[in-house]
């Protein structure tokens, strides 16, 4: 439990660790960032639920599919809401390091992520698409690679109270731009893996039906462009570390 204090603009002290509501005004009191942080963690359980979808198309299993799907839809309907409140209830002026126009791009940019996590699964389920066996391996491999980037672009957000008691200054800043690096080595990991599973489909266009070739093609984009919206959130971040 994080028992450290928080010191309101007023100089009120909040203790964020023990005394929480549901409210998001409470939230913004005890730290402007943790409803942000609270919303990519949303975000990443959403992508993560990818995982056990695919293994459910693997064995073309549709009612587990769609079983899965829909814990993916409601964790993205609760991110999407979530960032409404955040939207509508951040405080004007409020006296931060960071813009709060930063702030609403900053949650906008983790919000698209669960979009086409949500966007992979409607699309795979309402087609049932059937993935080639010879690809399952590779294809696992490379939604972890893209999973990866999102768990870090998460570590780095979940970093933002720690860069606010600092001052966005010193050893804070220095360990966040660490982890944007290692989220660059991640994203280049994926993009290595989207490059080994496309091969794979093309090796195998002649045994598959033309429009499926065409849909798991709109797939592997999409699974690639989970890793590149995360990678955006850090970048994002970083432009407001250097500002």
């Amino acid at each position: 439990m994080d028992t450290r204090i928080r010191i309101g603009n007023n100089g009120e002290k909040h203790y964020p660790g023990l005394v929480m509501t549901n409210s998001i005004l409470s939230l913004f009191a005890s730290s402007p960032f943790l409803p942000l942080q609270d919303h990519m963690s949303k975000v990443l359980e959403c992508v993560q639920g990818l995982e056990g979808f695919l293994q459910a198309v693997f064995e073309e299993d549709w009612k587990k599919a769609k079983n899965h799907q829909k814990i993916i839809n409601n964790l993205e309907e609760g991110a999407d809401e979530l960032k409404r409140e955040i939207r509508l209830k951040l405080p004007e002026g409020l006296f931060m390091p960071v813009s709060r126009t930063d702030l609403i791009d900053l949650i906008g940019r983790q919000d698209r992520i669960a979009n086409k996590a949500k966007d992979i699964a409607g699309l795979m389920l309402g087609r049932k698409m059937v993935i080639p066996q010879p690809m399952h391996e590779t294809f696992v491999e490379f939604l972890q690679s893209s999973m990866s980037v999102c768990v870090k672009a998460n570590q780095i957000i979940q970093e933002l109270d720690e860069l606010l008691e600092t001052g966005f200054r010193g050893y804070e800043v220095r360990k966040v731009e660490s982890l944007i690096f290692e989220l660059d080595d991640l994203e280049d990991q994926a993009d290595s893996h989207e490059r080994e599973v496309r091969l794979q489909l093309f090796s195998l266009e002649d045994e598959i039906d033309p429009i499926k070739v065409i849909f798991l093609y709109k797939i592997i984009d999409w699974i690639g462009e989970v890793a590149n919206r995360a990678q955006t959130v850090g970048h994002r971040l970083h432009l407001m570390l250097a500002r």
